[in-house]
């Protein structure tokens, strides 16, 4: 047997108080969302070079390939090197 819905009246039900719930915040949680979001906004030039998103991330995939393949100009290594344990 379903339960029979219940309309919904845009208001607090009787048993509770808006003093309850202490003061709103708008936008309070913007600044969260805002920083794990990982949507990307186009300038409109480059937007209209690029159907949908699939060409986008394409066109990034085949950039950051090219870059890992590209050779090094010389300079020191990044990388700390490993020492030689006395056993």
């Amino acid at each position: 047997m379903k339960k029979a819905r219940r309309k919904f009246s845009g208001e607090l039900r009787t048993e509770y108080k808006r003093s309850d719930f202490g003061p709103l915040v708008r936008g309070k949680y913007v600044q969260r969302v805002a920083e794990e979001t990982n949507v990307v906004v186009l300038d409109p030039q480059v937007a209209k070079a690029f159907p949908n998103d699939r060409a986008v991330n394409k066109a990034l995939r085949t950039l950051l390939r090219k870059r890992k393949v590209a050779p090094r100009t010389g300079g020191a290594s990044t990388r700390p090197r490993r020492t030689r344990r006395n056993d």
